[in-house]
């Protein structure tokens, strides 16, 4: 059976990267799936929504219409399953996201509770590189993230701490010379890395990275595979499949603590399946 929902929001992601490649790897579709997507949409609507051509993809003109039709249809759907429901019996969908670390670790303790009161609720579940995750929910491609929270939120959104979790330097197991003199394997962006970026600088020093993967996964098997020393979240090096082979360097002081939200959109709040899950969440101190 079709999902129209998802048909229009897989439309709408593209129209805005205006890269099918982008579009494919953030909302979990295989190329050819997402060109089929397309095709149908345009099957349908009578006119061609995006053109193809040595300089890349744009939207034609009936796009850019297609385009606000989708956002409109999208928010009425959700406006019109939302209004007034009983809250004992909520139904729809609610797209989540978060690493595979936080989906092994923090969500069926964290999700337990909405589970439980409201088992008619289908959970999306959404995974991929934890530096993207607040700007996935900004851009309204998931309702809820469970990630690190920076000293401060854009504005748009909010967030409750539910784990804090502290990062440490790790290195392999059998490296003969295993301390914090490099070189380095770093996550390419995200808040782990400006943590790291800090530690060093109060240090008068700088990192010189060797590697910088965009995943704490992918980092830890450099790291085990002896490419250098990393820093990861505690709570990453306790989940990995490769911990057994790693150690970890002592730092003093260790870097800042490492603060683990549920974050959602402010105006989202107002929404009943966003409202029931941020109520039976419990925050941490």
């Amino acid at each position: 059976m079709r999902d129209d929902q998802r048909e229009l929001r897989l439309f709408l992601h593209l129209a805005q990267t205006l890269n099918f490649g982008r579009t494919s790897l953030d909302c979990h579709v295989s190329p050819a799936t997402l060109t089929r997507t397309v095709q149908r949409l345009e099957a349908e609507v009578g006119h061609r929504l995006l053109d193809r051509g040595p300089r890349g993809v744009s939207l034609t003109a009936e796009g850019h219409r297609f385009r606000a039709y989708a956002a409109d249809a999208l928010e009425l759907w959700r406006s019109y399953r939302e209004e007034h429901p009983d809250p004992a019996e909520l139904t729809g969908s609610l797209a989540v996201f978060a690493t595979v670390t936080a989906c092994q670790a923090l969500l069926p303790d964290l999700l337990a509770p909405f589970r439980a009161a409201h088992p008619q609720v289908r959970l999306d579940l959404r995974t991929g590189d934890a530096a993207a995750a607040l700007a996935r929910l900004d851009e309204g491609e998931v309702d809820v993230a469970v990630a690190g929270i920076p000293a401060r939120l854009p504005e748009p959104l909010v967030g409750r701490t539910v784990a804090t979790t502290e990062l440490v330097f790790v290195t392999a197991r059998d490296r003969p010379d295993p301390g914090l003199d490099g070189p380095f394997v770093l996550p390419h962006r995200g808040l782990v890395r400006e943590a790291a970026d800090r530690w060093f600088r109060a240090r008068g020093r700088t990192a010189g990275a060797a590697a910088e993967p965009d995943g704490h996964e992918g980092l830890l098997t450099l790291v085990a595979l002896g490419c250098g020393t990393g820093v990861v979240p505690r709570l990453v090096l306790d989940n990995s499949a490769v911990r057994d082979r790693l150690s970890v360097v002592p730092a003093d002081p260790p870097p800042e603590p490492f603060p683990i939200g549920l974050c959602v959109r402010r105006a989202d709040l107002r929404r009943s399946l966003v409202a029931a899950l941020w109520s039976l969440s419990t925050p941490r101190a």
